[in-house]
Order: structure tokens, then sequence, then C-alpha cells
């Protein structure tokens, strides 16, 4: 094995201890694209200094930034739509006939730049548009991010031109942004206040989140291996209140669990209610 082989190894060892991501052996394009402007003003030659150099100097601040720099931020607004038209028109109705009095709690566990939980924000504007005095208790949407530059961004809230048109309708635009500036709006505040955003790496305790009504984790555990991604399931599932529901993305399956979830077809696609 040569020295940059081994240099791979190891640092997939890391990003997999650090924060769950599993990489492949044929990513070392991807890790060097991601990396290569960081190492060099690190003066750092390869993959194998760069761990050695994290393992050594923890308080540096390198380690963050790596973790930062590997972690995928790809995003758009109302990602495959199906979601959060269930979430109106079958997911709500269902919980606040149970509770309706109850403020309702929304876990977005991987927000990226704010897109899925400022559209989640959305989604329950239109809903009370729809059905007004049904939310009589309100709605708290948490989102959480491993990436500090990615918090940032949510708590900044403002978008340019190339991130808007990811995903928005011209009618959303209007209705729910602010033109700050040439290229560049703004989440209104009646949006925006809703949401809180805290960092969270997946692999730590969620107890201090409390408890949700329904989870978005949609888009993040494929990069896991089979057994983390069975532990966080387990472990979003005691967050979730008694008949809640966990949202995943559209090219993830939960298989197994069926102690713990029960599989709902909503045409299209597919949600999981607590059992």
């Amino acid at each position: 094995m040569s020295s940059g082989d081994l240099g791979f190894d190891q640092f997939r060892a890391f990003l997999e201890k650090a924060c769950g991501i599993l990489l492949g052996s044929n990513k070392q394009y991807l890790v060097s694209s991601r990396l290569n402007k960081l190492m060099e003003q690190n003066g750092i030659r390869s993959l194998g200094e760069l761990v050695q150099r994290m393992e050594t100097m923890p308080r540096s601040g390198l380690r963050e930034q790596v973790v930062d720099a590997m972690t995928t931020n790809e995003t758009l607004w109302f990602r495959d739509t199906y979601p959060f038209e269930v979430l109106k028109s079958r997911v709500l109705p269902e919980l606040l006939k149970e509770t309706p009095n109850q403020r309702l709690r929304i876990w977005s566990a991987a927000s990226s730049s704010g897109q899925e939980p400022y559209s989640i924000s959305m989604a329950i504007d239109e809903f009370e548009r729809s059905n007004p005095g049904m939310l009589r208790g309100g709605v708290q949407i948490l989102g959480t991010d491993l990436s500090s530059s990615m918090l940032q961004a949510c708590r900044t809230a403002e978008y340019d031109s190339l991130a808007i048109g990811r995903g928005l309708s011209q009618d959303r635009l209007q209705r729910y942004f602010d033109n700050k500036a040439p290229g560049r709006w703004a989440v209104k505040p009646a949006i925006r206040n809703r949401v809180e955003f805290r960092a969270l790496n997946l692999l730590d305790s969620y107890a201090v989140l409390g408890k949700f009504d329904i989870v978005f984790c949609r888009n993040v555990l494929i990069y896991f291996s089979a057994d983390v991604k069975r532990d966080i399931l387990l472990r979003i599932h005691a967050t979730l209140r008694p008949g809640g529901y966990l949202f995943l993305g559209a090219s993830e399956a939960l298989n197994g669990l069926p102690d713990h979830y029960q599989m709902v077809q909503c045409s299209p696609g597919i949600i999981y209610k607590v059992k």
C-alpha cells in the first residue's frame, strides 16, 4: 500500500469517527477537491499529515474546518415537493385532531443552509392560511447541522439568485422574502422567527433537544454505515412523541425496525409513523 493510500484510509477512518460519514474507497478526488485549498493554506502536503496534525493539535480549529469542508451541503427549496404537501394535507390535520391546543415541534435534522426548515415554515404558513384557527398552539421548528458555516448561513437567512432559483416558485418568493439588494433576498421575519438553529452532530446525544411531533431526516442517512443508520433511527424514535412522524429522503428506506415505525404510503411518497 502506498503512503497516499495509507493516508486516505487514515482520513476515511477519521471522518467516520468524527461525524459518521462513510467514504467509499473511490472518493480520493472528492476529498482532494474539498480539502486542497485548506491543506495548502496550512502547509500540509498529505492526508496522513493532515490526520496527524488534527490529532496532535486538537484545539487548532483544523478538525472543525475539515469536517465543515467534507459535509455535503447540497440542498434546495421544497425538495421532492411531496413531503411538504403530505405535511399540509395529512400529517398536520391528523396531529391537530389529537392535540388541537398543543404546540407542535418539528425537527429538521440536517438543515444545511436553511432551505428545508424554512420550506417547512412556509408550508406551515400555507396550512394556516387554508385552515384558520387550527394551529392554536403554534409550531416550533428546530434546525440542526454539524457545520458551523452552514448554521451561520441559516441564521442570516439571506440567499443569492442562484440559491433562490433552486426550487422556489415566484409566488413564494414574493410572499415570503424581502429583496434586500440586487440579487439578494432575505426570509421574512414571520417565517424566520418560527425556526431556531443549533449545532448538532447526529452521532451525539439528542436528549437536550426534547420531544418532537415530526422529524425530517432527509438525504443524510445515505452517508452512514448500516449500523450507524440504525442507531440514529432508534434515537430519533426516542425523540418522537407517540403517533409522531418521520420523513426520510426519496432515495432512503427504513428497512427493519418494525416494532418502532409503521410505513405509511402517501402516493406519492412514503412516510413513517411511530408505533
